[in-house]
């Protein structure tokens, strides 16, 4: 339905200004059918029972068996974003939907649409009435739900939406999974190519008029490199058109921007300005990471160049940030792999930007002031469930009902040396453990 829809859902996107329909297609239409397909293959064996068997049960526990399962909240709230608003909200609720949950989705303010139709698909392929329902746009609709009753809740949005909602959630003592904002960082090694490099982060400028939260913001490049990327990246964004960008966010980057170059940073170009609504990617050479235009959220397409000395001096000026959303690396594989493992970052893209985050496979969320929690993949449906754990004793024997007694402690201790001990205390453990034994059974 999603895929014969596909005209009618890019429609419902038109308060994405200045995307092209080819844009809402690979950006949100696709990513989502991708989701529902991945759904609809592993979602029953995700969320099956899992029986634990008598592989690794304690032996003290013989005759008892053992399952986990999966049981969903009740009703979830997805409070959805303005840059992403179908697929970001989309894949959370059809998630949620499948864990077995009613749900409520706040869009975004003139975001409603995008919702409207995802109901209208979902209501045509078979779901109940009133499982699936959208609240007004108005910010005070979070706080009803929530004084109403809701049983956890999914924001994707700004960290300081995030610190507001999560402090209402937790006075109700409702979970949360929050995806908030990212200044991602770059991570260019010795060995990469610039212009490959330089075109890649013009993709991310421009990609959604780069209000997407991994975009690229933070480039570390070794510092005798940085000229030819410089470079390469000045080329590369050149010929970008200009993107919307609201007057408040333009006023905060010029300032923002004068302050750096005061601090000795380079603007590749004009800062923006308050008459022209649109934007061309601005490049800000020798910055350094303790520059606030380093440390804000910004969704607008700006990206600052930092020399740094080695791969430990990018390290270290990538924490400078409190985001850790998202960060990519480009350079040779073997090394590109290994820094990957130490990037402090929800999700790394090796020799790529973006795109490879679409995968519905993978979970996606944030670290720090970019959030916590995961939506998408196995682990995001997952978030989309609680846990119980049961446990059935099929056996006959119920020691630990019996009061304490004369012999237990020697016994406890010989069954502890006897499971967990090394070889020479097992052997001295059987006799003890039959003498407590039959002390026990004399009682």
């Amino acid at each position: 339905m999603i895929a014969a829809g596909a005209e009618d859902l890019v429609g419902s996107l038109a308060s994405r200004p200045g995307r092209s329909a080819a844009e809402s297609l690979s950006a949100e239409v696709l990513p989502l059918a991708d989701a529902c397909r991945f759904l609809e293959r592993d979602a029953a064996r995700l969320l099956a029972p899992r029986r634990l068997g008598r592989r690794g049960r304690p032996a003290w526990l013989f005759g008892v068996d053992a399952e986990v399962r999966r049981d969903p909240f009740g009703v979830v709230l997805v409070v959805a974003p303005s840059n992403y608003p179908l697929l970001l909200p989309g894949v959370q609720a059809i998630q949620a939907l499948v864990a077995g949950n009613a749900v409520l989705v706040k869009p975004a303010p003139g975001c409603s649409a995008p919702m409207e139709r995802l109901g209208g698909l979902l209501a045509g392929a078979g779901l109940p009435d009133r499982l699936f329902q959208v609240l007004g746009e108005a910010s005070d609709a979070v706080a009803d739900a929530l004084d109403a009753g809701i049983d956890k809740l999914v924001l994707t949005g700004s960290a300081a939406t995030g610190r507001v909602v999560g402090e209402a959630a937790a006075r109700h003592l409702v979970p949360s999974t929050m995806e908030l904002s990212g200044n991602d960082a770059v991570f260019v090694l010795p060995g990469a190519e610039p212009t490959a490099v330089a075109r890649a982060l013009a993709f991310g400028l421009r990609f959604n008029g780069s209000a997407t939260c991994i975009a690229p913001r933070r480039v570390f490049v070794p510092r005798e490199a940085a000229p030819a990327l410089e470079e390469a990246v000045r080329q590369a964004v050149a010929a970008s058109p200009p993107v919307p960008v609201a007057l408040p966010l333009r006023r905060r980057l010029a300032a923002l921007v004068r302050a750096a170059a005061a601090e000795g940073a380079r603007p590749l170009g004009p800062p923006p300005d308050e008459q022209t609504p649109g934007m061309t990617p601005l490049v800000v050479a020798d910055a350094r990471p303790e520059m606030a235009l380093l440390q804000e959220e910004l969704f607008a397409p700006i990206l600052s160049l930092v020399p740094v000395t080695d791969v430990e001096d990018a390290l270290a000026g990538a924490a400078r940030s409190p985001y850790a959303l998202g960060a990519s690396i480009f350079g040779p594989e073997a090394q590109a792999r290994a820094l990957a493992l130490r990037v402090d970052a929800g999700t790394v893209t090796v020799n790529d930007l973006i795109a490879p985050t679409a995968d519905p496979r993978l979970p996606f969320g944030g670290r720090h002031a970019s959030g916590w929690g995961v939506t998408r993949g196995a682990e995001g449906l997952l978030e989309m469930t609680r846990v119980k754990s049961i446990s059935v004793n099929r056996g006959r024997l119920r020691p630990h009902f019996d009061p304490p007694g004369d012999g237990d402690e020697a016994l406890l201790l010989a069954a502890l040396e006897l499971f967990h001990g090394g070889l020479a205390g097992r052997a001295g453990a059987l006799p003890r453990l039959a003498a407590a034994l039959r002390q026990r059974r004399g009682r």
